[in-house]
């Protein structure tokens, strides 16, 4: 759903949930963030979330693996670790109950994977197959983090590259190469478990993941609740292999358009940077990485744990504006 549409509908519920009579609700929608958090006791609190979608690749295992984690994800991102997930699923009658098998066997092995278990779940008859996961966390009260709360001065770092978007695309437009699908494949598949680990040992001050609003509308939403501006350095950014080539293509999805229509006021590009960059940058991602903001006495505990993440720009003072360099 396009971000403007998104938040238009949810004016009426943020209306008739007024946090102040929800104290125990740390996170809720009041501010935009990856996961509700619900204070159970001194020690703990609750996280849940939920997610599902259409096939974005054919192979009903991947598909089911990449779905799970996507979901996964948003509990890694406010800090926590899973405790159990409950299948969702809509499936038409007109295909091989093979296919669904495959599919949640595939959802199975990455909550396996994630140290959790899967508990039950709900399907629907549907013309075209959708699967997901509600999922439940577990977290100290303490460590929640929210995409607010990036200091001036801090790195910002991602933990994944960038263009699964516009390669599930060209796959859906069948004009993906092989050798570009699989590490596609593979990093959507890779759980952020090790990633929020990294970012707690660190003394991360605020994350998300890199989802349906891309890059840089994520990100956005950072810098505006932590009243800051982030500054990337688009040298900097980790690409998947062929997806400069897709985007060059045209090989993009439809909310792309969407989240250029609502984010690019409160996005500054440098002269001369291509506008190929800046599509891209706009462009969805499936279960992509974290971007964390790190003080800088943690960035080299962090990319210790994770050598693969990239420091890709700064937090700087602000009022929740990116600027691409």
């Amino acid at each position: 759903m396009a971000p403007a549409e998104l938040e238009r509908i949810l004016g009426p519920i943020r209306a008739t949930f007024q946090a102040g009579n929800y104290p125990d609700l740390l996170v809720g929608l009041t501010a935009a963030d990856d996961a509700a958090v619900y204070q159970i006791n001194a020690t703990q609190a609750v996280v849940s979330t939920v997610d599902f979608f259409p096939p974005i690749v054919d192979d009903p295992y991947d598909f089911g693996a990449i779905a799970a984690a996507n979901a996964l994800s948003d509990v890694y991102a406010m800090g926590g670790e899973v405790l159990f997930a409950v299948n969702l699923v809509a499936f038409p009658d007109s295909l091989d109950r093979g296919i669904l098998a495959e599919i949640l066997r595939g959802g199975a092995e990455k909550v396996a994977e994630a140290g959790a278990v899967v508990v039950g779940g709900h399907s629907v008859n549907d013309r075209e197959p959708k699967y997901g996961l509600a999922v439940t966390g577990l977290i100290a009260p303490e460590m929640v983090r929210r995409k607010g709360g990036a200091q001036p001065g801090d790195s910002l770092l991602l933990t994944k590259p960038l263009g699964v978007g516009v390669i599930t695309t060209a796959l859906k437009r069948q004009m993906v190469a092989p050798e570009h699908l699989a590490p596609a494949v593979a990093s959507m598949k890779r759980l952020n478990r090790a990633a929020a680990r990294a970012a707690a040992v660190a003394g991360a001050h605020a994350m998300t993941d890199i989802t349906g609003f891309g890059l840089l509308g994520h990100a956005q939403e950072m810098a505006r609740q932590g009243d800051t501006d982030f500054r990337f350095d688009l040298a900097r950014l980790p690409w998947l292999p062929g997806a400069l080539d897709y985007g060059r293509a045209g090989a993009f999805p439809g909310g792309m358009d969407n989240n250029a229509g609502f984010f690019r006021p409160h996005v500054t590009f440098a002269g001369g940077i291509d506008p190929l960059y800046q599509d891209m940058l706009f462009t969805p991602e499936t279960s992509g990485g974290l971007l964390v903001a790190v003080p800088p006495a943690g960035v080299a505990s962090f990319l210790a744990a994770l050598p693969d993440a990239a420091v890709v720009g700064r937090v700087t003072t602000g009022e929740g504006r990116i600027w691409i360099d």
